[in-house]
């Protein structure tokens, strides 16, 4: 593990390694995290290996059971269904204000996303088309004009993250295609419709994840933004 991140302590440095191992499907859903396992692997100390775990306990990725130990936490579909829901209807918003308060920086960020995740796709480098995916939906964010949509959207990010990761290779481009007709309202100003194709583009999401899970009672959101 590279430490020479001197802005970040070891248990950040750890908890990034570790969410990327998860991300990357090194560790798989329900398997044990044995700290000293990890902390030899990271090069580590086994005391920043357990506080990264209990930090990550906080995104959702890790489940820790007392007196069984630390495991990557195992989806349930109802619950990631509850979470899409809740943030396709604050990423709706979030795409609405960008749309109307959008900077020609804000348009460049979103550029570069869209441009880099293509080739990451295409490359077959899913995590980093995860990443990509992340940091498309953060930028929007920032272009909203509003400082606290971020802080809200956050921890039901962290929590859907692994949803996003396992998705990636099923979605591949077609998931960059509906980014890219997002950006293309957001350009326009057509803020309605910037809100109406996040609110599809997140249902797209949720159908993908009940046909990977096999989900076959899922109910699938509207597709459509409300009147």
């Amino acid at each position: 593990m590279t430490v020479g991140r001197s802005h970040q302590t070891l248990r950040e440095v750890a908890a990034e390694e570790i969410r990327g191992m998860i991300m990357r499907g090194e560790l798989q859903q329900g398997e044990r995290l044995f700290e000293d396992r990890l902390a030899e692997q990271l090069g580590v100390s086994r005391n920043p290996v357990r506080e990264a775990i209990r930090a990550l306990e906080g995104t959702g990725l890790v489940e820790v059971i007392a007196r069984r130990g630390a495991y990557v936490s195992r989806l349930d579909p109802q619950k990631i269904r509850q979470l899409l829901e809740l943030r396709s209807v604050i990423e709706a918003y979030a795409a609405d204000l960008a749309a109307q308060h959008r900077t020609a920086a804000d348009l460049t960020a979103l550029r570069r996303c869209l441009d880099a995740g293509r080739k990451a796709s295409a490359g077959n480098d899913l995590f980093t088309a995860a990443a990509l995916h992340r940091e498309f939906h953060m930028a929007i964010e920032r272009a909203s004009g509003n400082e606290y949509l971020e802080l809200v959207v956050a921890p039901l990010r962290h929590q859907t993250e692994l949803v996003f990761s396992m998705l990636a290779d099923a979605r591949g481009i077609t998931s960059w295609d509906e980014h890219q007709r997002i950006f293309d309202a957001i350009e326009a100003k057509n803020a309605h419709v910037a809100r109406t194709l996040t609110f599809e583009h997140m249902a797209s999401v949720m159908r993908d994840l009940a046909i990977s899970t096999s989900v076959r009672d899922a109910h699938v959101a509207p597709t459509a933004a409300p009147s």
